[in-house]
């Protein structure tokens, strides 16, 4: 019989240690007595034979977890009162005839019982072991099986391979020896030389060790050994494993193909180290982090969560750095796995220009929610020197909930002592902060309800408290049915709105809206659609002469409806170009009517102040935003909408029109586009003829003077393939608004951005990205927001570098909002920490 084939020895996707004398493995020094007599007694019943194997060994806990009856799966029969049936031939059983293969090729052959996701595995400790070999012996005397070629051997969902396979029957015993595999449950997978195991197959010693954890982790070792703890009370395992290791490499990086013995980018070498399955993490004792194969850092303790685990209390790498307000600062945060449900990160931040800020992110998931805070609390001067200090903080919490079928809850608290705070310790911060609570319901595509409460909080120095609405109720219902009336579309709605402040404005709502949609096609090709609507509005309310409301007769009780009926036609006009495509024409007229509603200056209005007329809300039969402005009276909506389709899936397209009003509305207020009978003119083109050039306009033109009152212009360019880059893009754009009445301070925004992103083409799992970009402002003349970045990623490093800088200005004292400049550096090394650096 030919013996089995020639395989390597060497595994070039995992690191190589330096060889070294072995030396015997020492249990930590925070190991338990139990632990220690435990690893006694493994070496009394190993028979001495342990010695030999002590070598410097690997972190992993992948050995053969075996029990129970040892059974040979043949093609003939099985074992019968221990002696097989037959000797020598082909043995293979479901498993047989695989072949081993290097580590550098997928371990696992076709045939092997499939491994399950990671995690806690409870296996049968008196589950028979099953194996198929090219050949097995037994010894009656020494009472010994022995299996050679392509032994495979597995029990419950680990699996060992190795060319000779020898079990002691009376000692429980077991050799193997020759290019060893154990294949893990959870996807871990250890090679080595040889191997002795103790009865059960649960504890052991090996040589020369490789390794591939789970995540993408990579051990190597001279030796290791293996011992067995009773689990903690609780615990969904039976036992707990040791594994000791010594002369220990550990890295995620993979070996470069051109010289597998050059050392990988980074990795942490360590004089012993313990896989603890227990806690879950690998420790190190004199331990040095190298790059390149140069050490960069000591430390004579180093501790880690075991790859396969995805979360593990510890210390997490710090961030450092130096800004103006913090003067030098550190954060070492705190990682709590409390549980398989809950966690909480605590970071203390040092600096020498503050007193000391504890922040704290807490998240939980329930079976029918989940729940996430975030807070921080600390003494804050809110100068860049040390003064006066005032307890400063924030708070932001998030949690939903679901209570049946059809319904969820949730809710949302958002509060900061102030935005220097914020923007001080780079937690998010916004204009302004809500804070919600809601519960809704969903029935399908049919109906829908909410109904919630809100208050808000300005965090600049010009907002005044008093003037901030608090919201409650706010409720809606809606209600599509799938069914057609008359052969259209019926919808409606109710709604409900309270507004209160301190010392301002305040009112009450009811609404209900009901609705029609019909489409039709006729003989001719034109598209017609018909649909009317009707709203109903109910108020009481109060000081509506104060601000920021400023509508004195809007006080008291009123009521009013507003109904509108719209005809929409369109034409679109086809013509195939051939070899150029095919190109549209389509003319759009739409004829609107209803009661006139005049200035409504009797009514409040808290939900339609912001309005911005473009060719997106043309058509629409309400053009404010809410419900406390409804547009009445008649008119006509006309626009004409051309596009060019090519044959390589690019387009030209674009559409331009107006509308037209019988009567005058003072509804819109000046420089909306609406105000006078006959509208602005409103457009939009778009031109995409290839798959790497996107450009989009939009504008609005004064009606009478064809002056310019707004417009967007975006562009994107992106080449891929351009030399070593597989992405380069160029994107652009300018804006231009007058003054919005709704919006202060009054002015005109003038601006353009531009900006380039490149990214090169991956080799080997290698991308280098970099960005650039810039908002400069037109009518101050100068930028408003200069930021890039940069940045290294391969399978086990990542690098990166961020710059942001910021001219906002605050409104009131016209001063740069602090904290507009950062510098922020990255460097991670996968499955073991990243480390931050943050400056400016």
């Amino acid at each position: 019989m030919p013996p089995p084939p020639a395989r390597s020895r060497q595994n070039p996707d995992t690191p190589v240690p330096t060889p070294r004398q072995a030396e015997p493995i020492e249990l930590p020094r925070f190991a338990s007595r139990r632990e220690r007599r435990r690893a006694a007694a493994l070496l009394r019943r190993l028979g001495g034979h342990a010695a030999g194997f002590l070598g410097p060994v690997s972190a992993l806990g992948m050995l053969l977890v075996v029990g129970g009856p040892l059974e040979a799966q043949t093609s003939r029969s099985a074992y019968d009162n221990g002696l097989p049936s037959g000797f020598g031939g082909d043995l293979s059983g479901s498993l047989g005839g695989s072949t081993l293969r290097p580590l550098a090729t997928t371990p696992v052959q076709p045939g092997t019982p499939a491994a399950p996701a990671a995690g806690p595995v409870r296996q049968d400790p008196n589950a028979p072991v099953t194996f198929t070999a090219d050949e097995v012996d037994y010894d009656r005397e020494r009472t010994t099986v022995t299996a050679r070629g392509r032994v495979e051997a597995w029990q419950n969902e680990r699996v060992v391979r190795a060319d000779e396979f020898t079990h002691n029957r009376e000692t429980g015993v077991t050799r193997l020896r020759g290019h060893v595999q154990l294949l893990e449950a959870d996807g871990q997978v250890m090679f080595a030389e040889d191997a002795e195991l103790a009865a059960g197959f649960r504890e052991g010693v090996f040589t020369d060790v490789r390794a591939l954890l789970a995540g993408g982790g990579r051990m190597a070792a001279n030796g290791a050994r293996r011992i067995t703890v009773p689990a903690e009370e609780g615990s969904d395992r039976r036992e707990d494993t040791l594994t000791d290791l010594a002369r220990v490499i550990y890295s995620s990086c993979k070996s470069c193909e051109r010289d597998p013995m050059r050392a990988p980018l980074w990795q942490m070498r360590a004089r012993q180290a313990t896989q603890d399955t227990a806690t879950q993490r690998i420790s190190y004792r004199d331990a040095a982090l190298e790059i390149s194969g140069v050490p960069v850092l000591y430390s004579p303790f180093f501790s880690h969560p075991d790859p396969q685990n995805p979360r593990s209390s510890g210390f997490l790498f710090p961030t450092m750095g130096l800004t103006r307000f913090l003067g030098g600062f550190v954060q070492v945060p705190y990682f709590w796995a409390i549980d398989d449900q809950q966690d909480a990160t605590i970071y203390p931040l040092f600096s020498t220009r503050q007193s000391p800020n504890l922040g704290l992110e807490y998240r939980r998931r329930f079976n029918t929610g989940e729940f996430q805070l975030q807070g921080s609390a600390g003494y804050f001067n809110g100068t860049d020197t040390r003064g006066r200090e005032e307890f400063s903080g924030h708070l932001y919490a998030r949690g939903r909930f679901s209570l049946d079928e059809n319904w969820r809850t949730g809710f949302e608290v958002n509060r900061a002592t102030s935005e220097l705070y914020l923007r001080t310790y780079r937690f998010d911060f916004r204009r302004v902060l809500t804070s919600q609570a809601f519960v809704e319901g969903f029935w399908g595509t049919e109906g829908y309800a909410r109904i919630d409460a809100r208050v808000y909080q300005g965090l600049r120095t010009g907002d005044n408290y008093d003037n901030l609405p608090v919201v409650g109720p706010n409720a809606i219902a809606e209600y599509y049915p799938r069914q057609r009336y008359f052969g259209g579309q019926l919808y409606g709605d109710v709604g409900m709105l309270g507004i209160t402040r301190s010392s301002g404005a305040w009112s009450q709502r009811a609404t209900a809206r009901i609705g029609w949609d019909r489409r039709e096609t006729d003989a001719l090709g034109s598209q017609w659609t018909f649909r009317v609507q009707g709203d109903a509005r109910a108020y009481y309310a109060d000081k509506q002469g104060l601000e920021p409301i400023y509508l004195p007769h809007a006080n008291g009780g009123n009521a009013t409806g507003n109904m509108r009926v719209a005809i929409d036609w369109r034409m679109p006009l086809v013509r195939d170009a051939g070899n150029w495509g095919q190109q549209t024409i389509e003319p759009r007229v739409q004829i609107v009517t209803g009661p006139n509603t005049g200035r409504q200056s009797n009514l409040p209005n808290e939900d339609s102040v912001d309005f911005e007329f473009t060719d997106a809300n043309l058509f629409s039969l309400n053009r404010f935003t809410g419900r406390d402005r409804q547009e009445g009276g008649t008119r006509v909506d006309a626009a004409i909408r051309g596009a060019w389709n090519f044959p390589n899936g690019g387009q030209l397209e674009g559409i331009v029109g107006r509308s037209f009003r019988v009567h005058r509305d003072a509804t819109f207020a000046q420089g909306t586009g609406l105000e006078r009978n006959w509208s602005d003119w409103v457009g939009r083109v778009s031109f995409m003829p290839t798959s790497w050039l996107d450009l989009h306009a939009r504008a609005r033109a004064d009606g009478e003077t064809g002056q310019h009152r707004f417009s967007d212009y975006t562009a994107n360019v992106t080449q891929r393939n351009v030399g070593p880059l597989d992405t380069l893009s160029f994107y652009g754009g300018y804006l231009y608004s007058t003054p919005q009445s709704f919006l202060t301070p009054l002015r005109t925004r003038n601006e353009v951005l531009g900006g380039v992103t490149a990214t090169l083409r991956q080799t080997n799992g290698v991308q280098w990205r970099v960005n650039a970009s810039i908002r400069y402002d037109l009518e101050t003349g100068r930028p408003a927001l200069v930021q890039g970045s940069a940045g290294y990623e391969d399978e086990c490093f990542i690098i990166e570098g961020r710059f942001v800088r910021r001219y906002a200005r605050d409104a009131t004292t016209l001063q740069n909002y602090a904290g507009g400049t950062m510098l922020l550096f990255r460097i991670g090394f996968k499955t073991l920490g990243e480390y931050g650096f943050r400056a400016l």
